[in-house]
């Protein structure tokens, strides 16, 4: 008879746990995730020269070795939404305007596309604008590299 209580009671137990699963199924999507998200999308928009990162991300790309396409991107994910603030160095020569609202449209839409979040911000910051020709940061960078 002790064998039934406790076939019982498990079953009892296991059907509890299975509606309390049932209950709380939610898909939560990381800051990291929505970033590179974000970052992919704003690296394909032309008249960005870079991503405006802090002195840790820079560190990280050192150590790595790896490109972090989260750089300059600050995620704030809700239940439902989102909102994305980007940090961007532009081109010389490049209208701000356009640019900057070419990155809210692109990063909207792969946002909200590929997570299912709605975009309720997305805010450009322009951090600073690079006059280096392309010519000369490849061949700064290739300095660099050959130390």
């Amino acid at each position: 008879m002790e064998n039934e209580e406790i076939k019982n009671e498990e079953v009892k137990g296991q059907e509890e746990i299975a509606l309390s699963n049932n209950d709380t199924n939610e898909i939560r999507i990381a800051d990291d995730v929505v970033a590179v998200i974000a970052g992919v999308a704003v690296s394909e928009v032309a008249g960005v020269s870079e991503m405006a990162g802090g002195f840790a991300g820079g560190i990280t790309e050192v150590l790595s070795g790896k490109k972090n396409l989260a750089k300059g991107i600050k995620v704030e994910v809700g239940d439902k939404d989102t909102k994305i603030d980007v940090n961007i160095i532009v081109e010389y020569g490049v209208r701000i305007p356009d640019v900057a609202f070419e990155i809210q449209n692109r990063v909207k839409k792969a946002v909200e596309t590929m997570t299912g979040l709605k975009v309720v911000e997305v805010n450009v910051h322009v951090q600073g604008v690079n006059t280096e020709t392309r010519e000369e940061q490849e061949n700064k960078d290739d300095k660099q590299q050959g130390m």
